[in-house]
């Protein structure tokens, strides 16, 4: 098992939520290279946890991804999960692309 979910919600924080994928699966390198991917700036402004999940997993499964985390999270980009009327917590974004990892990978 991975430790996503604990490294994005450790004390002082350290990671956003795509580090905290990358990193959970032991890709130090793409955590760093990710540093820019939390809080809506990944790619196509997609949740950074998700877009770590897409870096993690062969493209093939990508758009079994996709429609999975966003039929639980609400939608794919940050804004669009952050703003529905019951937003899904970043935390459990992470945790969610996590297991999709472990899934598909």
């Amino acid at each position: 098992m991975n430790n996503a979910y604990e490294l994005f919600t450790a004390v002082p924080k350290k990671h956003n939520c795509a580090q905290a994928v990358a990193d959970g699966f032991g890709c130090r390198a793409m955590a760093e290279a990710m540093q820019n991917c939390g809080g809506g700036k990944a790619p196509l402004g997609r949740c950074g946890a998700l877009h770590a999940a897409l870096e993690l997993t062969p493209a093939a499964k990508h758009a079994q991804i996709i429609a999975e985390f966003t039929a639980q999270a609400g939608g794919e980009t940050c804004h669009a999960i952050k703003s529905a009327a019951e937003p899904y917590p970043c935390k459990e974004c992470v945790r969610l692309a996590a297991d999709l990892v472990e899934k598909y990978r």
